[in-house]
């Protein structure tokens, strides 16, 4: 005699059917982490912020790390293996990778804006104290720091910021208080850019995070100012703060704060402020992780992607 479904005991109906719906919380395997080269400005903020190092502030990234020196290289990395995990710059993010939340927190830039999102960083320009910038590079900074500028630094999904009180030298603290002023309910009412007509050259080096939207800002600045040339190298932080102390660059950009040594050279300010994504392949199921838990991936402590999901 056949037994009918509903003679089945109940219990195993019910485990079937659970089975079968149970969704997977996260990526299988191993993890494969992806970070930023050695110099890198991204690479230097995020091992700060996450908490990546030692008691002396030493790198500790796992030398298992696929290492790319870029940041199309890390989101390249991220998008062709479905068990990578790598960070960007926020304003870099996009449909090829998937960014998750941190502790709870989207990664966007209003979260970083009201200072609910763990991981930002000022994106900072620099220049030598042993000389005075040029008519035409005072020029692009004070359209950097206009309405017009800084309108563009929203637009592509950075914070706004103000120019510090001196204009001569930037603080971590100053940085951190042009994102809460950005925060409050009446917003800074930044001056507005009128074309000066000047010719000439700009040389402006550094982080390949910063890149991004420097190129906006320098090609929305030419095309009111058509004398003006604005030269980008894109070769990172460290590389950028090295020219504009030798003076082969007149501006450096620098995706992380200034060491102590750059600081005595240079002065510097904050053209926006930054958050940096935790990224995944966009197949990865999982869409938040844990800031601690980044933090283990990242130094090797964590190599499972099971174990994300406890």
């Amino acid at each position: 005699m056949k037994k009918s479904l509903k003679a089945l005991p109940l219990l195993a109906v019910a485990g079937l059917a659970f089975s079968a719906v149970t969704p997977v919380l996260a990526q299988e395997g191993y993890i494969g982490v992806v970070s930023r080269e050695d110099g890198s400005g991204t690479r230097g903020a995020f091992v700060e912020i996450v908490g990546v190092v030692d008691e002396d502030d030493n790198d500790m990234t796992t030398l298992d790390a696929v290492i790319q020196n870029s940041t199309n290289g890390v989101m390249q990395t991220v998008a062709g293996d479905v068990q990578s995990i790598g960070y960007i710059s926020l304003g870099s993010l996009g449909d090829e990778v998937k960014g998750l939340a941190v502790d709870g927190v989207e990664v966007s830039s209003e979260n970083v804006t009201n200072g609910s999102y763990p991981i930002a960083r000022p994106f900072n320009v620099a220049w030598t104290k042993d000389a005075e910038l040029s008519e035409v590079a005072v020029d692009f900074l004070d359209f950097v720091y206009s309405a017009q500028g800084q309108a563009i630094v929203e637009e592509e999904g950075y914070v706004q910021v103000t120019r510090s009180a001196g204009e001569e030298e930037a603080t971590e603290e100053s940085t951190e208080e042009a994102a809460d002023e950005e925060s409050t309910e009446e917003a800074v009412e930044l001056p507005s850019y009128e074309a000066a007509g000047l010719e000439g050259t700009i040389e402006v080096v550094g982080s390949t995070s910063v890149s991004p939207i420097m190129e906006k800002l320098a090609e929305a600045y030419s095309e009111l100012n058509e004398g003006v040339t604005i030269n980008i190298t894109s070769n990172g932080s460290s590389a950028g703060m090295e020219a504009a102390m030798n003076g082969t660059a007149e501006l450096g950009m620098a995706s992380r704060d200034l060491s102590d040594d750059e600081k005595e050279a240079l002065n510097y300010d904050a053209v926006a402020i930054d958050g940096i994504a935790v990224i995944v392949h966009p197949e990865n199921p999982l869409s938040d992780i844990s800031l601690d838990h980044v933090k283990q991936i990242f130094l090797g402590e964590v190599t499972e992607w099971e174990e994300v999901a406890q």
